[in-house]
């Protein structure tokens, strides 16, 4: 890792050496550079110490274009300005392709791939790669995208059927709130510059008359610049981030109802098209990334969850790894137009033609499965719970029990022997903090191996928990460090229909089975994408290797203000008793209180726990975390809850299971609506509050009368904890608004 991250450094340090020198000595460098002697053209970009397999790639491309650029030149140096220019420009970009061939040598696809690359830029003519099976991610690929579909699926589902009630126009915290106020911060920034340009107008001595600064001025100041800096870059969030949201184009922000339901309808399309299909282009994958930020935006702590940010970097990775238009699976691949023809005629390769999937994005989505596992890691191993340290090592006695949602077999989990549960939490470190090490190696079956104990962790996380879609998305970029031959080779046929099926795939591993698999070169824009999208992930990153590494780690955060790249956690702290918040109301202040209750949040001590994963309930979770925070302070939504239940509102009732008022207030002694209107107002919820309970799973082996009693067992034991909000008396309606002004 500190090798890698060392050659990442360099090729930062190439690009601003190179950025901040002067123009004709960057030339002389680059004359210089060209036209040393081979056995001196290995220093040059390279520090001593250095492998020689990679310094020998290095060589060879400098020995090409040295050959070329004698061969073309030797009459004068000035004979070809053209020439000279392309060269010098591979000659600058020679350490960063170094840089990348040390990190990647033994990717067989890298060095194929950048070897062509620049043979093509100095020769026309065209440049076929037969590719190795194993170096084959075009199934891979498919998988890959299958899966981020599913994904999708539920992450829209979810927005579908519950954003009204969290962030739409009478929810529980409305997304205009948000947008109103990212909007006052933009004014105030654009009064602010308005300001400083008056102003600067009486310093003309400070202005440059450099050309290209004139010219960068002009452009800053002009129309379109204004617009995008006041519509967008000016209006951000609390923490001056720009707020990405197609919200912004909603005419009337207090109807946004509709605009939420159309984004997850429309979401729900593209991610049905992406599983249907197996394929995607870069329209379809901005759109999924537009649409799940533009929830993240407005979604205040409905979507503060690691997984969110999760979901749009991985999207954004996955930007990279389609065509642009073109939704062909097997793209640049001439089967299309061949049909079956091409099986028959072409044999071993019938499929001919396929561009390879870029190599760099693929090791980019390696590692950013790596920082996700290694930081939830970390948050343990530096965490002050001792029931993660050695010595005690306790966590998984209570990690079931406590888990914001229980399903059906959390329970059976929790009652396994201690010793197990030891076994648990050495496993989880060692999956956490030396497996992912594997997924960076250079060897095909260290990956392979690292892949599976990924996904296998991720799946027995399922079983034990309704994690929401979380370990599902972390799944997905574990499938690629599994390539083509190992699916097919691995996968039962009807597997390989379900999974991989297209109209195109039968031919496709046909032709893997034969052991020859023909890719054409990419055209050349698409390795540069490639390694501009490397270098500017490697750059991000950095601020991520810095928080791993250090002593107090943070989690769920990220570093740029786009939020590109972030660093991930889970669980550093492990509570040992399970708090619930329950939440009850009457119509008188005597009683009897009514309880509410939630769709898979502990409550009735006889509902037993569902299977939802990969759909969740965002405010069964977020009652949870209240629960773990402490005071009502830090979890003032909570207050706008109350609100919204007393006041029966119909979009926030949905998100519960039932309303506990509404069979009395719609049935009452029989009468009918409309002859009983006085009298639904005496049964209206007037009073509520909140109280804490500890609850924990029932033991039939511990409960004496058990037999005795002969009922139903319960599935939870609780015990009243005390009051949480308020402390002393109750809330009404108006005292719950007058607090919501004050916030």
């Amino acid at each position: 890792l500190q090798v890698t991250l060392g050659q990442l450094l360099l090729v930062i340090f190439s690009l601003s050496t190179h950025a901040f020198t002067a123009r004709p000595h960057a030339r002389n460098i680059s004359g210089r550079m060209i036209n040393m002697p081979p056995e001196k053209q290995v220093g040059v970009g390279y520090h001593h110490g250095q492998s020689s397999s990679s310094s020998l790639i290095g060589m060879q491309i400098i020995d090409s274009l040295n050959s070329r650029y004698r061969s073309k030149n030797r009459c004068s140096v000035r004979k070809s300005r053209k020439t000279t220019l392309r060269t010098k420009s591979l000659a600058f970009f020679t350490p960063i392709i170094a840089s990348l061939l040390m990190a990647f040598k033994p990717a067989s696809a890298a060095s194929n791939t950048i070897l062509s690359s620049a043979s093509k830029l100095l020769d026309s003519s065209p440049v076929t790669i037969i590719t190795n099976p194993t170096s084959s991610y075009i199934l891979t690929r498919i998988l890959f995208l299958r899966f981020l579909a599913i994904v999708y699926t539920a992450a829209f589902s979810v927005a579908k059927f519950q954003n009204k009630g969290l962030i739409g126009d009478r929810g529980i915290t409305p997304a205009r709130n948000v947008l109103n106020a990212a909007e006052l911060r933009g004014e105030a920034k654009s009064t602010r510059r308005k300001e400083w340009l008056e102003e600067r107008k009486n310093y003309n001595s400070t202005q440059s008359n450099n050309f290209l600064d004139k010219c960068k001025n002009k452009f800053l100041c002009s129309t379109p610049a204004n617009i995008f800096r006041d519509k967008f870059w000016y209006r951000t969030d609390r923490m001056d981030r720009p707020l990405i949201t197609l919200l912004w184009f909603a005419r009337d922000r207090n109807n946004l109802n509709s605009w939420l339901d159309g984004l997850a309808n429309v979401g729900l399309l593209l991610s049905t098209i992406m599983f249907a299909t197996g394929s995607a282009n870069v329209l379809l994958m901005l759109g999924l990334w537009l649409i799940q930020r533009s929830f993240m935006s407005v979604g205040g702590q409905f979507y503060g969850y690691g997984w969110e940010p999760q979901l749009a970097e991985l999207t954004f990775h996955a930007l990279f790894l389609v065509p642009l238009l073109s939704m062909n699976p097997f793209f640049g691949s001439n089967i299309a137009a061949a049909g079956g023809a091409a099986t028959a005629t072409a044999g071993a390769g019938s499929i001919m033609g396929a561009f390879p999937v870029p190599i760099l994005v693929i090791w980019a989505i390696r590692w950013y499965l790596f920082k996700i596992m290694v930081g939830a890691g970390l948050i343990k191993a530096k965490s002050s719970d001792r029931k993660w340290k050695l010595g005690d090592m306790s966590a998984m006695d209570y990690f079931y029990e406590t888990q914001p949602v229980p399903n059906p077999f959390t329970k059976y989990f929790h009652f396994m022997p201690k010793v197990w549960h030891r076994f648990e939490v050495y496993s989880n470190h060692f999956v956490e903090l030396v497996a992912p090490f594997l997924l960076l190696m250079p060897f095909r079956s260290w990956r392979l191996a690292g892949g599976l104990v990924q996904i296998m962790f991720q799946l027995v996380l399922i079983s034990s928990g309704n994690l929401s879609f979380l370990n599902w998305l972390t799944i997905v970029p574990a499938i690629f460090c599994l390539d083509d031959a190992f699916l097919v080779n691995n996968l039962s046929p009807l597997a390989q229909k379900i999974a991989l099926g297209t109209p195109m795939t039968q031919s496709y591993i046909q032709s893997i089975t034969a052991g020859a698999v023909s890719c054409r070169q990419a055209p050349m824009i698409i390795p540069i994408i490639s390694i501009a999208f490397f270098l500017l992930m490697a750059k991000l990153n950095l601020n991520v290797v810095r928080n791993l590494l250090a002593r107090r780690q943070i989690m769920n955060a990220s570093f740029d203000r786009l939020r590109l790249c972030g660093t991930y956690g889970a669980f550093g702290v492990v509570a040992e008793q399970r708090e619930e918040l329950i939440i009850e109301s009457a119509n008188d202040i005597k009683g009897p209180w009514k309880e509410y209750h939630f769709k898979v949040k502990a409550g009735d001590v006889h509902k037993r726990p569902r299977w939802i994963s990969p759909y969740h309930h965002r405010l069964d979770w977020q009652m949870w975390i209240a629960s773990q925070s402490g005071r009502v302070e830090r979890s003032q939504w909570l207050i706008s809850l109350l609100l919204k239940l007393l006041r029966q509102e119909k979009d926030v009732i949905n998100l519960i299971e039932s309303d506990p008022w509404k069979p009395m207030s719609a049935n009452n002694d029989g009468k009918s609506p409309e002859s009983h209107t006085e009298d639904n107002s005496s049964v209206s919820p007037k009073y509520i509050r909140i109280e804490k309970y500890r609850y924990k799973f029932y033991d039939r082996k511990k409960d004496d009368n058990a037999n005795i009693r002969g009922e139903k067992s319960p599935y939870w034991v609780r015990e009243r904890v005390g009051r949480y909000f308020p402390m002393q008396g109750v809330m009404t309606a108006d005292m719950l608004e007058e607090l919501m002004n004050e916030q």
